[in-house]
């Protein structure tokens, strides 16, 4: 059987989109380790090959002439140059969540999240604007939609009338070497300042949505473990729109000495936060899916987060999963510490329903069946 060609539209794929671009390599890793019939080609932004070198030595890249950091730029490129580009091949897979009206008809749209709708005051107003102009129309011209987790996929069908039928369940899946580098704890402990007390990881942006200033509100009035003076909070995750709103809570209520907010920090110092944390907390009010629950539990951190949008689904039994309340959360810390144990156990068996390979093995089927409607 002769292979079929497929596109993987990543033009969208900036520095600084996060999840969502690690949402996509990671299907491409997973594709690389599963047999199927598809000769997969990837259409990125100037610079990607630079940034993604492993993507770069498993596929063949194509780099558009620009950088793509400019949304209109990245637009006019999807009508032009990959509409071009990609006239002769089976499918193309738009992961960005949009779909641009000129170019190959049978299509894969990925939407991650339609967090817009449900938290438009999070969204800046031009962007707001564009996604409610662009995404319902995209949706309805895909040959195939897929997302993240069945929470999406239901608020699609809900949002927009689309048929279930349409949209197919692509679950995040962790790459198999994730864990191979391990920054030590006690450098990681030296580096960041820890001293020798508990340490609570929350790997995020500092987007509202985030919630960082619950876990602030946390160690103001929870009490008991929150109020352990010892207690260090690491914030991992680059700024985002709400930082300089975090920055000043700290400053308020004098919790510099408590808080450590280093940046997005490197995938190995990630990992040995997480190996060493009490816990990674995540109190999140909006994910499609929520990457870093199933990267802890691989990493054997307790996890505690939020019972909203698709949380509840990804972690399952295998975390505490609790209401955005004081109450629920405040004796949250002795509860992971009294059943750690149990918690790491079932956190790394949930963590395997959750891999690359089983990802790219979701994302062939939903090819195949874009592929049988043509």
């Amino acid at each position: 059987m002769s292979r079929l060609r497929v596109a993987m539209n990543l033009l969208w794929c900036v520095p600084g989109v996060g999840g969502s671009e690690e949402y996509l390599v990671r299907q491409l890793l997973g594709l690389a380790e599963i047999e199927h019939e598809y000769d997969v080609e990837v259409f990125a932004p100037l610079g990607f090959l630079q940034r993604q070198p492993r993507i770069a030595s498993l596929y063949k890249v194509h780099e558009a002439p620009n950088d793509c950091s400019r949304r209109s730029v990245r637009i006019w490129l999807e009508h032009t140059w990959l509409a071009k580009k990609t006239r002769g091949y089976s499918l193309v897979h738009h992961g960005g969540g949009t779909l641009p009206r000129r170019g190959n008809k049978t299509t894969v749209l990925t939407i991650h999240d339609i967090q817009w709708i449900d938290y438009p005051h999070y969204v800046a107003p031009v962007k707001l604007r564009y996604l409610q102009r662009v995404v319902p129309s995209s949706v309805r011209r895909a040959s195939r939609i897929t997302a993240p987790s069945r929470f999406v996929a239901d608020s699609l069908t809900q949002a927009f009338g689309t048929a279930s039928q349409k949209i197919g369940i692509v679950r995040h899946g962790l790459e198999n070497d994730i864990s191979a580098a391990v920054t030590d704890e006690s450098t990681l402990r030296m580096q960041f300042s820890l001293g020798d007390g508990p340490v609570l990881v929350f790997p995020a942006i500092t987007h509202p949505h985030k919630n960082h200033l619950f876990l602030l509100q946390l160690l103001v009035n929870a009490g008991g473990a929150w109020a352990d003076p010892s207690l260090r909070i690491v914030f991992a995750g680059s700024e985002g729109s709400h930082h300089e709103d975090v920055v000043a809570f700290v400053a308020k209520h004098d919790l510099s000495s408590r808080v450590v907010m280093p940046g997005r920090v490197s995938h190995e110092d990630r990992n040995g936060l997480l190996k060493m944390a009490d816990a990674m907390v995540f109190p999140s009010e909006y994910e499609g899916f929520g990457a870093p629950v199933i990267e802890a539990m691989r990493m054997g951190a307790p996890v505690i987060c939020s019972d909203r949008a698709s949380l509840p689904g990804v972690v399952g039994d295998a975390g505490l999963v609790l209401p955005l309340t004081t109450d629920a959360w405040a004796p949250a810390l002795d509860a992971v510490r009294a059943r750690r144990t149990e918690l790491v156990a079932l956190g790394h068996s949930r963590s395997q329903l959750f891999t690359a390979a089983l990802s790219a093995t979701d994302l062939v089927e939903q090819y195949r069946i874009a592929l049988d409607g043509r």
